[in-house]
């Protein structure tokens, strides 16, 4: 957490208010885990953070105020993902390492936010522009790199210059995050899920390049 903590009458928290903030947090998370969204309550977040509904109030408006801040680290945590479409080389076997990397590192973070990402996308379908704003805010910083690559491979003549880069990666980037939602719904397709880190890998590399990998 950097910057300031702010009570929500504006004061400044001190060490121990921020610690008790993100104590109410992470009890937060760890509720929507196992409950909907929506049956959690203000009164059973305080009890398992061993503080008072009060005390919740004096940090957030309400449980959707709370979960809002949730995504919001989750958003920056996401940033990272960034990294992993930046700059890489999608020829040859390093292209094929670029499209494992991107895929394991993926599903990696949905696995480990997928509690809060199944709020977002909830209340992205839904029509809160707050949520849809913070999941667009996620998918763009793979989005953004992976146009911009499949952009260059069309200028060296080493991609279909015939499809829209930024199409594509909006298409790519959907199907990761869509699989990665429904990881532990493999099974009901028919698949392994030790399948689908290869599986996405493929076709991953197959639509930012036009070709088969070379593994």
């Amino acid at each position: 957490m950097t910057g300031q903590v702010r009570t929500v009458d504006g004061r400044v928290a001190g060490r121990r208010g921020q610690a008790t903030r993100q104590k109410l947090l992470t009890c937060l998370g760890e509720m929507l885990s196992s409950s909907p969204y929506r049956d959690v309550r203000v009164i059973d977040v305080a009890r398992r953070a061993g503080t008072s509904p009060a005390t919740f109030y004096q940090y957030f408006p309400d449980v959707e105020g709370a979960v809002l801040e949730l995504a919001e680290e989750m958003a920056r945590d996401g940033a990272s993902l960034a990294e992993l479409a930046t700059d890489r080389s999608w020829t040859g076997k390093a292209g094929w390492r670029t499209a494992e990397e991107l895929v394991d590192g993926f599903l990696s973070f949905w696995q480990r936010n997928d509690a809060i990402l199944r709020v977002v996308d909830l209340g992205a379908a839904e029509g809160d522009k707050r949520f849809s704003k913070i999941r667009t805010k996620v998918l763009s910083g793979i989005t953004g790199p992976l146009s911009d690559s499949i952009g260059q491979l069309q200028s060296k003549g080493k991609a279909d210059a015939g499809t829209s880069p930024a199409a594509v990666a909006g298409c790519l980037v959907s199907m990761l995050a869509s699989v990665a939602g429904q990881q532990k719904a493999a099974q009901s397709w028919g698949a392994k899920k030790a399948d689908l880190k290869p599986s996405l890998a493929y076709l991953l590399y197959l639509g930012v390049t036009g070709r088969k990998p070379t593994r």
